[in-house]
């Protein structure tokens, strides 16, 4: 196979990835091997490929590809999430821009739409994961609408309803004026604004004065129906018993007493206003308050709302400040910062809101998923979230699962036309139920001959659609159908899976419930490890978004840098729960690899070879490199089993560019057109397909080019379904050893560079003190020495440096000037001594000596030791050279 000069990972990433398809490499069935199974978090049907997707993926990929190759029967399910209130309002927006509103439609029309736009952008962002190699089982690509998954939905509604678990009752709930669609708590971010303190004064009902009320929010005062003093204020004693009159809306409300009001806050007079606060709503609960409900959905006010009907709530705010200022019941403003809700989707202030929802009870629901991650059943990397985990659970409250929406699963729950209502995973099922029901009301008007039981049309099923969360929080199961058919060998097998790789902002929304739904469903745990990534933001700290404009196009990325050059450059700076500070120059690193892979395969594949004695440096080189690509393997799956796969990219790429690329092939690399023996030459292309391997899950690409050009290949073979490289024990005295020789080697180049003398002059290497002679061949050959002689003193005038405590020497006398030399070598002897002089100060200080650690001594006598040693070396030669 031919090897271009350079290397292009447009041409090879299209040509493998087509490959790895065409021979269906990364399908999954059950069979007789450990599967190693993970789910794809399903991003949403019609988004895009966006940076946090790329680090996520890579991870995941990273993931797959090593379980294949250890081995194990590795399935990656991918999919997408139907996203209900994101879908649902691009949707809209669409419409929008054609002239036509969602309320000019039949639901039926609208999901016409919606299905039209899925069908058009969804799946978009999967064909996009392609161009980054991941490797999915394409084959068992999953949707959260489509048929099976819709089926599961409605089954687990109608288990937990039938169970007790799910209610429908009217609660304070988040309202998103945007979206127009209930919230769940997690689905609300709060954010500090600044705003006003607002002091009304309330008009004491038969008396002249008043009593003046703080609030934030001016505008609901057209809701208030009580004011709420605490019994234990001396201030507003004069106020029990009395009515007062609310500003703006002249309507009479009682003042009420309760310990709930904080004395110390404005004026100690609180408005309750039941339908607009959550704190209100139980007072008015306590004590049996009318409420006035005075918001539409959009936002806007109603005709409770008096003159200010149909306009924007923050309007109304500006503009009710100037009446009330001109009716003369403003007392004053103050500059005030509190804490505002706002949507997690829209991103607009929530509302509170008094409506009738269908609720999950969560509370017994979730002991079991707590438990499961505080054992360490399900464990997360890093652990620092089990303790933000650990104050969810245990503060967890009823989900909110119903939204006015129409993009989504519709709630199976059917009114009847005499009042009520049943649930039931079908239609046709519900009209039974209402028959039951029908039957069982009115036994004997069964027995007359006039007698009609319900068509389905007089069953009116529920508006509303469930949360998204609702489907995606039975994915580990759905996806291998597992609520539908919860016997099947799919399930079975597959179950639980292995690694779930996710963001932390989705720790509860997502990976609670989940873990939820495997211990009510499954009776098991739907995943044993929890990765959760950090969060990608620009060199400035930020996090990259397209509003800010800071977030590259990964595709762009791509097609700069090459798919593995990208997934290099995310996984450098990634440790896990930790943020990603990413910048181009990581994709720059990353491309540079890749043609330092590409180079160095090229330099050893252009060697001749010849039947020839292997020299001995060669030998030796070889037997350090396979210690050290041993102690490496040992090292990355120690790593790997800890998560820290940022840890564990570096080791490889440290172990190819440097102990690889800059030692090896300098140990082994032929003299100029003079070919290598064999022996070294097979040794090398066996560790070049050992890393490769190593390499295989950071950088699909490219290792498969080089892999598939070390030697003849067949058709259907493939790098990623190799076994990784078999571990073995290593020498580690060997590779002490030669931690060594690269001190001395880097001394004698350092002596080269300071002298000028070039590398094509011959040296000779003298050595006085303790020294192993094992590694001559290699050193002489990496420093162009005629030979390492070992003498009980050194010639003088020859210019030394020192490893350890052993002092290494090279005759130079005919290569240097005199005058010069020692003018840096008394430099040199005088911060030697001034150094020795600091350490012996502190070593002559008896309070230093009794006070520290015996470690830190230690460190100290090395230091003096070391100097001392420097010092007579450099007095030598200074007497030499004279």
């Amino acid at each position: 196979m031919e090897i271009a000069t350079k290397y292009n990972p447009s041409e090879v990433e299209s040509k493998w990835y087509e490959y790895w398809m065409k021979n269906r490499f990364f399908h999954s069935e059950p069979d007789s091997r450990e599967p190693y199974t993970i789910v794809i978090p399903p991003p949403n049907v019609t988004g895009v490929l966006h940076m946090g997707h790329m680090l996520n993926n890579t991870i995941q990929d990273i993931l797959v590809r090593r379980a294949r190759m250890m081995g194990k029967n590795a399935c990656w399910v991918p999919g997408t999430d139907h996203a209900s209130i994101a879908t649902e309002a691009k949707v809209v927006a669409k419409l929008a821009s054609e002239g036509i509103k969602k309320t000019d439609l039949t639901r039926e029309q609208f999901l016409e739409h919606a299905w039209e736009w899925t069908h058009k952008h969804g799946g978009i962002i999967l064909e996009q994961l392609k161009k980054l190699g991941a490797s999915c089982d394409w084959d068992r690509t999953c949707f959260t609408m489509d048929e099976k998954r819709s089926e599961s939905v409605l089954k687990v509604f109608t288990d937990l309803y039938n169970k007790g678990l799910i209610y429908r009752g009217v609660r304070m709930i988040n309202w998103d004026p945007a979206a127009k669609t209930a919230l769940s708590d997690e689905e609300v971010n709060y954010k500090e604004q600044q705003g006003k303190l607002y002091y009304l004064r309330y008009k004491i009902a038969g008396e002249n004065g008043y009593a003046v009320v703080a609030t934030t929010r001016p505008e609901t005062i057209l809701g208030d129906t009580a004011v709420c003093i605490n019994p234990n204020d001396p201030k507003n004693a004069h106020l029990k018993g009395k009515k007062v009159i609310v500003p703006i809306a002249n309507r009479e409300v009682p003042i009420i007493e309760d310990d709930y009001v904080d004395i110390e806050f404005g004026t100690g007079c609180l408005k309750v206003t039941p339908a607009h606060d959550v704190n209100d709503y139980m007072l008015g609960e306590k004590y049996n308050l009318e409420s006035i409900d005075i918001f539409n959905d959009d936002g806007t006010l109603n005709d409770y709302g008096l003159q200010y009907a149909g306009i924007d709530r923050f309007d109304v705010r500006k503009q009710i400040e100037k009446d009330l200022e001109a009716a003369g019941l403003m007392e004053k403003t103050e500059a005030y910062t509190n804490k505002v809700g706002f949507s997690e989707r829209t991103d607009v202030p929530i509302e509170p809101k008094l409506s009738m929802q269908w609720f999950l009870k969560m509370e017994e629901l979730a002991k079991p998923a707590l438990e499961a991650v505080m054992s360490d059943t399900i464990q997360l990397y890093p652990p620092k979230f089990k303790n933000t985990y650990r104050h969810w659970m245990e503060n967890v409250k009823d989900w909110c699962i119903s939204r006015q929406l129409w993009w989504g699963h519709r709630i199976p729950a059917y009114f009847l036309p005499q009042g009520g209502y049943v649930v039931a995973e079908t239609p046709e099922k519900a009209l039974e139920l209402a028959n039951k029901i029908v039957r069982t009301q009115n036994p004997e008007s069964v027995k007359t001959p006039d007698f009609k039981p319900l068509q389905l049309s007089d069953l009116r099923q529920d508006e509303d659609c469930l949360d998204t969360w609702f489907s995606s929080w039975l994915w580990p199961i759905s996806v291998f159908d597992g609520i539908n058919n919860p016997e099947n060998k799919d399930i079975r097998y597959y179950y639980p899976t292995n690694d779930l790789v996710t963001a932390p902002e989705i720790l509860f929304f997502w990976v609670a419930r989940m873990i939820i739904a495997g211990y009510e469903y499954r009776q098991d745990k739907p995943f044993g490890n929890v990765y959760l990534t950090g969060i990608v933001r620009d060199k400035l700290g930020r996090k990259m978004s397209k509003s800010l404009g800071n977030s590259p196009d990964p595709l762009d990325l791509i097609a700069e840098y090459g798919a593995d050059g990208v997934r290099l450059g995310m996984l450098l700076t990634s440790p896990a729960g930790n943020d990603l500070p990413f910048d181009n120059e990581l994709c720059i690193q990353g491309r540079n690899f890749n043609n330092k892979i590409w180079n160095a395969f090229r330099l050893v594949k252009g060697w001749e070879t010849a039947e020839m004695e292997q020299p001995e440096a060669a030998g030796i080189a070889c037997r350090w490199f396979e210690s050290k690509l041993q102690q490496t393997m040992e090292e990355m799956n120690d790593l790997f089993e800890k998560y820290r796969l940022s840890e564990a990219l570096m080791l490889v790429y440290k172990l190819f560019w440097d102990e690889f690329s800059s030692w090896y092939l300098e140990m082994i690399k032929p003299g100029y057109q003079q070919p290598i023996d064999r022996k070294t030459y097979n040794k090398t292309l066996s560790f070049f397909d050992s890393l490769l391997r190593l390499l295989h899950p950071f950088m699909p690409f490219i290792t498969e080019e080089l892999w598939q050009a070390l030697s003849d290949r067949k058709q259907g073979e493939s790098i990623m379904i190799v076994p990784m490289p078999e571990g073995h024990d290593y020498d580690k005295d060997l590779l002490d050893g030669f931690d060594l020789v690269k001190e001395v080697v880097a001394g004698v180049r350092t002596v080269r560079t300071q002298k000028n003398i070039p590398n094509k002059d011959t040296l000779e290497l003298q050595v006085t003190g303790e020294y192993h002679a094992l590694f001559n061949p290699v050193i002489i050959k990496l420093c162009n020495l005629s030979s390492v002689a070992r003498l009980a003193e050194k010639t003088p005038g020859a210019i030394s440096f020192l490893v350890g405590t052993t002092e290494y020497a090279i005759p130079v006398s005919n290569n240097i000037d005199v005058e010069e030399e020692l003018a840096k070598l008394k430099e040199e002897l005088i911060y030697q001594q001034g150094f020795l002089d600091s350490v012996l100060k502190k070593l002559n200080n008896e309070s230093f000596v009794s006070k520290a650690p015996a470690k830190v001594i230690e460190i100290e006598r090395k230091k003096q030791a070391d100097a001392e040693s420097k010092i007579k070396s450099l007095q030598e030669s200074i007497a030499a050279l004279k």
